[in-house]
């Protein structure tokens, strides 16, 4: 009966947890792209073709351009017509069209000149242009909606604004991929990284782009002063 037993004063010793760190976390100063962009941004509804510009300077010059040049020759067929003297600058254009080789500098650099202008107005008529305006998906048949690029890329700066950890966020949006580039003032980089993919992959697929960009993340941290 002389067994004696533990009080209610004794403790246990809790096992204790460690966090297989690495070297240093803190020394790290970036975080970088060698990673899988988040595969949820690969499902959409469709692809959707681009906006087509109105071209309206271009065509605006061209037509004021040709509408100058068929006055003139007019008015200057309507003044042989009615027996006066022709232009002059037209008269000397004729004649020197007249005497010239065909491999004369001044005939080929004009012909060069002609021949880019024609060419910027084919690509012109056949490109859909409108880089800056990124279509999204269409809901109804009726309705086609756009995005611009400045728009988008603030609303992945603002929802990466919201991870903590980061200090500033730069963000370049392009038709095929979105480059963010962030500076973080404490945590460890790989979690904040961790953060914008996921974050940034939501906000993508919020954007309701017909085609989403692949996300390209990059994040540092700013050197000690002194």
């Amino acid at each position: 009966m002389s067994e004696s037993q533990e009080s209610e004063g004794t403790t246990q010793r809790l096992p204790v947890l460690e966090k297989e760190t690495g070297p240093e976390p803190l020394d790290q100063s970036a975080s970088a792209a060698d990673y899988e962009p988040p595969t949820a941004l690969d499902g959409d509804g469709g692809r959707e073709r681009r906006f087509w510009s109105a071209r309206r300077i271009p065509a605006a010059i061209t037509a004021l351009v040709v509408l100058f040049l068929a006055g003139v020759f007019l008015y200057d067929i309507a003044a042989v017509r009615a027996d006066r003297a022709g232009m002059r600058w037209r008269r000397g254009l004729a004649h020197q069209l007249a005497e010239r080789p065909l491999d004369d500098i001044w005939v080929l650099v004009g012909a060069g000149v002609v021949a880019v202008l024609g060419l910027w107005l084919l690509v012109l008529a056949a490109t859909p242009g409108l880089r800056q305006v990124l279509p999204m998906r269409r809901t109804h048949t009726d309705v086609r909606a756009a995005l611009h690029r400045d728009l988008a890329a603030l609303v992945l700066r603002d929802r990466a604004m919201e991870i903590s950890g980061v200090q500033s966020v730069w963000v370049r949006m392009g038709r095929k991929r979105a480059d963010v580039r962030a500076v973080s003032h404490f945590r460890d980089l790989d979690d904040v990284r961790t953060d914008l993919d996921a974050t940034l992959a939501d906000a993508i697929r919020g954007l309701g782009l017909s085609r989403p960009p692949a996300l390209s993340v990059h994040v540092r941290r700013l050197g000690r002063k002194g």
